[in-house]
């Protein structure tokens, strides 16, 4: 049989982890008072969370009207083939898209589902018209307009 390549996370891991995803700015010392575990035994527990990918980063979380991005807009795209070269060379360009938060491969009416923030949809329009319909292999894009964003973000159920 073989083993998993997954490390397997004890109580303790779970606690740190889920401490750190309600406040990712909680200190060494914070953080193990919390776990109730001493700060050594924290942070060396913390770091090895980090290097095993379990944490893949800590950063803030900006309010987008604060940055003039007050426009959500769902890209649903699909692509005129099916084949690995065509959904890598997609891949890529959307990857340089700074206005693409989230692309998602799924299954269903699209290939891709694209979450987008722009200024307005005069803006929307101007990205969609020079850079959306240009990437590779697009032969068709239906846009949604996020009217209200009910949930977003949400912690992982753990």
């Amino acid at each position: 049989m073989e083993e998993s390549s997954t490390p397997i996370l004890d109580r303790t891991d779970i606690r740190l982890l889920r401490a750190l995803q309600g406040d990712g700015r909680l200190t060494n010392a914070e953080l193990a008072n919390r776990v109730n575990v001493s700060a050594a035994t924290c942070h060396r527990r913390t770091q090895r969370l980090f290097d095993e990918g379990n944490i893949t980063g800590v950063r803030a979380e900006i309010a987008p009207l604060s940055v003039g991005l007050g426009t959500l807009v769902m890209v649903g795209v699909v692509l005129d083939r099916s084949t690995p070269e065509s959904f890598g060379a997609f891949e890529d360009a959307v990857h340089k898209m700074k206005e693409v938060l989230d692309c998602n491969l799924v299954a269903g009416d699209f290939d891709y589902l694209l979450k987008i923030r722009v200024r307005d949809m005069a803006d929307f329009n101007k990205l969609h018209g020079h850079k959306l319909i240009a990437l590779p292999g697009v032969r068709q894009t239906r846009t949604f307009f996020v009217m209200k964003e009910v949930k977003e973000n949400a912690r992982l159920p753990f």
